[in-house]
């Protein structure tokens, strides 16, 4: 994300300490009952009353620190530290070296029973945040079991997903947890600085030695400053700041951004119930434009009535991140009680539950508007494969909206809705992201949950986001990025890379990227290949250095996809009794694919080699991006090869189709992430305007460096095309 203006702390040690507001996150280090209330395990640990009594008084500091960092929206992390009820998570050293002390003061340890409960176990009154404290919705809260914040705990993930790239730490006590996490950062690549009147501990001279040795030696481990520095920095921040106009909220231009809409209704300019309403206005007009976007529509008067019991619950209350947000859902995505189709009637069911990453939404605020068209099964890039009918282009309705999320493009490109849920296996969420000139963010398969999803090929499936831009998305990937125990595909977080932050962020600290060969792009049309090198020219002048790399491994690897075992895998996953049975009253082109497959089943030897393959190539692939082994930040190729028209679609279905996914289809298999970027539009020989997109990818994890990456590109992109 683009940093923005830095502020400054002029009275910091060593020196005055800089920060960009967007990339900066207040942490608020164990600020709990167990920590700074009589009874806890703080008063235990400190063993004198006036002494301890001094944790407690940078409260009110803290809490204006806070109230001042939340109404500039800013980036709130709150931690606490405890343990399992079992103890499990309890090292023995931890447990009883402090109270096996021969002439120490401890007498209570942790998971002892104490006033408040048990000492430092999480789920007790004394574990959590005091009241005067209490986190926002959509606040992070970090457990950990430690005296630094990283062991046992996703919070370097976090950071990296928000683009974080500054702190200013707050909290308890000085010389164990808010230094130890501090140190934790500094080494990852941070830039840190304690407010040191927001921070106390239990033994005055290790307070004033801890903040001495972080600043000290020229800024060894970071900054020092204090909260009269920080309110004048945002102070001078908002006076500068131009006011924004606030135009009508009932536009052409559709919605506002999902930032802008909160800011709304947190003034109380608009209500949840005056968007679903416009939504609603906008989507019937659509309709005449495109009747084909839509399988499932929710009935007006129930999105009112969601919207308003949604006022109700947060009246005078502060807001969850996507309150009164409405979005569209995929019609493989289930939503409970309503018909999940794939656009298929013959494999129609009703859920009694949504998917998690409707639960996820819907918990964080989202006002659910209905369910979209798409390939049947799940199957295409083209979006011409529905009984439902053929959505197109938003640009145009002789092109194709691409596949198989036609509907969810459609309905964001279209401004019907501010984001939608989605999938993508091939380049379904992101063929017609480019098509639509939207964003289509793939994560890396296995975290984002996939119960709920109508498998198209299980071990490759990915539910997606599109959105309007990278904020917007990134909002939305935070919501739904939870791990999910209950789901067999999902990725341990601890599994999952981190890598190194630079705190003057991609444009200004670099990064490497490499593109494919010019043999490779041969496939592409002549102003595709014109469009992207012109890309690839705006993404080395900020910032990008590029590299060569053996492309050869994801070309392999697409060809995996559907010339080799992977393909049965999706008919596996959708049913190979169902296929056999149904195949005729499938849509042709389908019938078409699976029946010549069914044809020709692969050998187990065939499965195996294909397997064997995968797992090789998925290594390869890998290594390609670590970046402490000389390999690349991101991959960037053009989002598909054209943009062919319904007719040229319909006469060529099969080998168009694949050819859409020549960039597309090898991202799964090896296990990338990658999200499509607007790269610009052009106008072809019948004199019609057609947007162009290309693919960030990264390695399995690397979502956030892939979306900080994108957020340089569309800015730039941004910036050049206004010049014209």
């Amino acid at each position: 994300m683009a940093p923005g203006p830095l502020l400054s702390l002029p009275s910091a040690r060593p020196y005055a300490f800089q920060f960009p507001l967007a990339t900066t996150a207040l942490i608020i280090i164990d600020i709990q009952r167990d920590f700074v209330d009589p009874g806890g395990f703080g008063s235990v640990q400190c063993g004198n009353d006036e002494i301890f009594s001094k944790a407690r008084a940078i409260v009110p500091t803290v809490k204006k620190v806070l109230d001042v960092f939340r109404s500039v929206g800013g980036h709130v992390i709150h931690t606490r530290e405890g343990h399992q009820p079992d103890l499990a998570d309890l090292p023995a050293s931890k447990k009883l070296r402090q109270i096996s002390a021969p002439h120490g003061h401890h007498t209570l340890g942790i998971g002892d029973q104490g006033p408040m409960g048990r000492l430092l176990v999480r789920g007790e009154w004394g574990h959590d945040i005091i009241t005067e404290l209490t986190p926002w919705p959509g606040e992070t809260v970090i457990d950990k079991p430690g005296k630094g914040s990283f062991w046992g705990t996703d919070i370097h993930r976090t950071l990296l997903a928000r683009g974080i790239t500054h702190l200013l730490f707050t909290g308890v006590t000085t010389e164990c947890c808010v230094t130890t996490t501090l140190r934790e950062c500094n080494d990852r690549g941070y830039q840190c600085c304690v407010l040191d009147d927001c921070t106390q501990g239990f033994d005055a001279q290790q307070v004033t030695t801890s903040l001495d040795i972080v600043c000290g030696q020229d800024g060894l481990f970071g900054f020092v400053g204090n909260s009269a520095d920080f309110f004048a920095a945002i102070s001078d921040s908002t006076a500068q700041a131009t006011p924004p106009g606030t135009p009508p909220l009932l536009s052409d231009d559709g919605l506002p951004s999902i930032d802008e809409l909160l800011a709304r209704y947190k003034k109380g300019v608009t209500s949840p119930t005056e968007v679903v309403n416009f939504v609603f206005d906008r989507i019937e007009k659509y309709q005449a434009v495109d009747p084909a976007v839509w399988i499932h529509l929710e009935p007006r008067e129930k999105a009112l009535a969601a919207a308003e019991k949604l006022a109700t619950r947060y009246s005078g209350k502060p807001l969850p991140p996507l309150f009164g947000i409405p979005f569209s859902v995929k019609d493989t995505i289930d939503v409970g009680g309503i018909t999940t189709t794939a656009a298929c009637a013959q494999y129609a069911y009703t859920p009694t539950s949504n998917a998690p990453a409707v639960q996820h939404v819907l918990d964080a605020g989202g006002i659910f508007i209905g369910k979209v068209n798409l390939d049947q099964l799940a199957t295409g890039l083209s979006g011409c494969r529905s009984p439902y009918g053929i959505p197109h282009s938003v640009f145009s309705d002789k092109h194709i909206s691409g596949g198989s999320s036609s509907g969810s493009a459609v309905s964001v490109g279209a401004k019907l809705v501010s984001f939608g849920l989605a999938t993508d296996t091939a380049g379904s969420g992101r063929v017609p992201a480019a098509f639509n000139s939207i964003i289509g963010f793939k994560p890396t398969k296995g975290t984002v949950s996939a119960k709920g999803l109508v498998p198209a090929c299980r071990t490759l499936d990915t539910i997606t986001i599109v959105a309007p831009s990278i904020p917007d998305t990134r909002k939305v990937w935070q919501i739904i990025a939870k791990h999910d125990r209950d789901d067999p595909f999902s990725k341990l977080p601890h599994t999952l890379v981190t890598w190194k932050t630079d705190f003057r962020g991609p444009r200004l600290g670099g990064f490497t990227f490499a593109v494919p060969p010019l043999s490779s792009l041969d496939v592409c049309t002549p102003k595709y290949q014109d469009l992207f090198a012109q890309a690839v020219q705006i993404l080395r002048s900020r910032g990008g250095r590029l590299v060569e790399v053996d492309y050869k491994i994801f070309e392999v690897a697409g060809d995996l996809l559907y010339e080799g075992a992977l393909l049965h895998e999706r008919m596996t996953c959708i049913g190979l009794e169902f296929l056999q049975t149904k195949l005729e009253e499938l849509h042709p082109v389908i019938k078409a694919l699976f029946g010549g497959a069914l044809a020709n089943p692969p050998s187990a030897y065939d499965v195996f080699r294909d397997q064997a393959l995968q797992i090789q190539l998925t290594r390869k692939a890998q290594q390609t991006f670590d970046t402490l082994k000389g390999g690349i930040d991101v991959l960037v190729v053009p989002t598909t090869t054209q943009h062919p028209t319904i007719e040229e679609m319909k006469a060529d279905p099969l080998k168009l189709n694949s050819k859409l996914g020549t960039f597309t289809h090898y991202a799964n298999v090896v296990d990338m992430c990658g999200v499509n970027v607007p790269a610009g539009t052009y106008v072809n020989a019948e004199g019609t305007k057609l947007p162009f997109g290309i693919t960030i990818l990264g390695g399995s994890g690397y979502d956030a460096k892939v979306l900080d990456v994108a957020a340089v590109a569309e800015e730039a992109f941004k910036e050049e095309f206004a010049k014209d």
